[in-house]
């Protein structure tokens, strides 16, 4: 539980995920809604590492618990195969390191397309046998060599490629996180509504 004070005590900072970041609080004001109701009260954020800003709102007082923040830090969600969740946490904490942050996303999805059971060939065979599969679409499998490709150029220090910038990590995650809910998140929710459902009838 994080509260609104002075310095904001997060673990990372949600624009350039540096461990424990210095953010000082830049300014504070109440709002309330056309009612006079609603009353929320912000504080405003400057991270001393990269100068990204994070937004808060309390919604007791100025110095309350947090209840929103903009932007909100990425959370690696628990329905994750472990292994990926592990590849992908890392992936964010190092995204100040994109070459090695795009390695560790390429290792995320190959161990979710494992989990899926596709353990036989190179990982360029195992994207294109999901797709076949339909256990991604064909446009994710595109994606998905991207990544791939991102990520052997890191590796084989191809000369020709650009080195990597932080954007470029943050696109990796993204892929890795969007195809981590299609394949386990999404499911996970609705086997869970589901039984729920079951046990109310």
């Amino acid at each position: 539980m994080v509260n609104q004070e002075y310095e904001l005590a997060l673990a990372r900072c949600p624009h350039c995920n540096i461990a424990r970041p210095r953010l000082e609080e830049c300014t504070s004001f109440r709002t309330k809604g056309h009612r006079n109701e609603r009353t929320r009260y912000w504080a405003v954020y400057q991270c001393a590492s990269c100068g990204g800003v994070v937004t808060t709102c309390s919604w007791h007082k100025e110095t309350g618990v947090v209840h929103e923040m903009y932007p909100s830090a990425r959370e690696v969600a628990d329905d994750l195969p472990d292994r990926t969740r592990e590849y992908l946490t890392q992936a964010i904490e190092s995204t100040h390191a994109p070459a090695g942050s795009i390695m560790l996303s390429a290792s995320a999805v190959d161990s979710m397309l494992k989990a899926k059971g596709l353990k036989d060939g190179s990982l360029y065979s195992r994207i294109d046998k999901a797709a076949m599969d339909h256990i991604i679409t064909a446009e994710m499998a595109l994606w998905a060599h991207d990544i791939r490709l991102d990520a052997n150029n890191q590796r084989h220090s191809d000369e020709s490629a650009d080195l990597p910038s932080e954007k470029d990590a943050l696109r990796a995650i993204d892929f890795v996180q969007a195809l981590g809910n299609f394949l386990f998140v999404f499911p996970a929710i609705v086997a869970r509504g589901r039984s729920g459902a079951s046990a109310d009838e």
